[in-house]
């Protein structure tokens, strides 16, 4: 099996000696994350998220099916990653790595178990038809920090998503057209971000949002997940070097304070994106805050 390629002694012994200077090859602050750059696709529910030189995109589906006997009142959403060779030479078509399996699951956690969005609001009726929504993240550049570039289009994703206005007459189920009825937004409960953190020095090092080779020479990870209020959704620590209490507490500090930066980001790419497809500028026609 392919595997990624690892850096050489010189270059391993090179970044640790910068990492105690408090020094990153790239020039960043230890705290910093890279450059984001976030769009939207022509169709809704399509984001595309550029993390560096790592870049996702992401899609959501949405189709009426039956849900599950035991959850007659919820609808179905589910989060899928796709690695493939172009995105990295350790990835393989068809195969899946430790990497995919840890991506999806830590996803899971962060975006399905936490209840980020509102399954009840997607039943149609009940113990019949309820929609389900896919969530597909394709990784499309590999540079480092997958986890928080994919939590960050997924999450994007939907809050941009619209899916069709429906009418239930009795036991019918009548899904509207775009061109009937303007399309519904989902009901999302919070927005959990996921914050990636290497470890260095036994511990007493932390770097946010680490390249290939910083997490290569890492000696272990550290994810937080939150929302911008504070609440934590979990701490998932990714084997390596023991980490202390203290260190875990100052991590949490630090990824809740990152999470308010990254949902800034976001607001504010959904706001540009929402402007540009006001053409009539209907949307600021309707603010309560105009003169009436």
């Amino acid at each position: 099996m392919p595997r990624e390629v690892e850096p050489s002694n010189n270059e391993r012994a090179f970044i640790l000696e910068a990492l105690r200077e408090n020094v990153r090859l790239d020039g960043r602050a230890l705290d910093a994350f890279r450059n984001i750059e976030l769009s939207f696709g022509d169709e809704y529910g399509v984001a595309d998220v550029q993390l560096g030189e790592t870049r996702v995109l992401a899609r959501i589906s949405a189709a009426v099916t039956a849900p599950f006997p035991d959850r007659k009142f919820d609808g179905i959403f589910t989060v899928t990653t796709e690695l493939s060779p172009m995105a990295s030479p350790a990835f393989e078509v068809g195969r899946q790595t430790e990497t995919e399996t840890l991506l999806s699951r830590l996803l899971e956690v962060a975006l399905r178990r936490s209840s980020a969005l509102s399954t009840e609001s997607l039943c149609l009726l009940a113990g019949q038809q309820v929609w389900s929504l896919t969530a597909t993240c394709h990784v499309l550049s590999h540079c480092g920090n997958l986890l928080d570039a994919c939590n960050i289009a997924v999450l994007a994703a939907l809050q941009h998503c619209r899916i069709p206005d429906v009418t239930v007459k009795g036991e019918d189920v009548i899904v509207h057209s775009i061109e009937e009825r303007n399309p519904v937004p989902l009901a999302m409960l919070h927005h959990p971000l996921c914050v990636t953190m290497a470890l260095f020095q036994g511990g007493e090092k932390v770097i946010v949002d680490a390249t290939v080779r910083e997490q290569q020479c890492s000696e272990g990870e550290v994810v937080v997940t939150a929302n911008k209020y504070g609440e934590v959704v979990q701490i998932a620590k990714l084997g390596g070097v023991a980490a202390d209490a203290l260190v875990l507490l100052n991590c949490v500090d630090l990824a809740v304070a990152k999470v308010k930066e990254l949902d800034t980001v976001i607001a504010k790419a959904l706001e540009q994106d929402a402007r540009a497809r006001d053409v009539g500028g209907l949307v600021a026609e309707l603010r309560a805050e105009n003169e009436r």
